[in-house]
């Protein structure tokens, strides 16, 4: 889709040196690709919950005693 905007000199500027993208455009659709992908997370996230995830101490706790069985 064909846009026209008005983008900050100093912000696309910053844009384009964290994305390392060597085109404006490059660095706008990075931008936007990136801001979809995290509100997708989120929305994921929110709807879920979080994950309880073991520690790397449960993990090897809980082995040791299957190795004890």
């Amino acid at each position: 889709m064909k846009t026209t905007v008005e983008i900050p000199d100093h912000s696309l500027k910053t844009l384009l040196k964290l994305t390392q993208a060597k085109t404006k455009r490059e660095a706008i659709v990075t931008a936007v690709d990136d801001f979809n992908r995290r509100h997708a997370v989120d929305a994921v996230v929110n709807r879920f919950g979080k994950l309880a995830i073991a520690s790397n101490d449960e993990i090897e706790a809980s082995d040791l005693a299957d190795v004890k069985k």
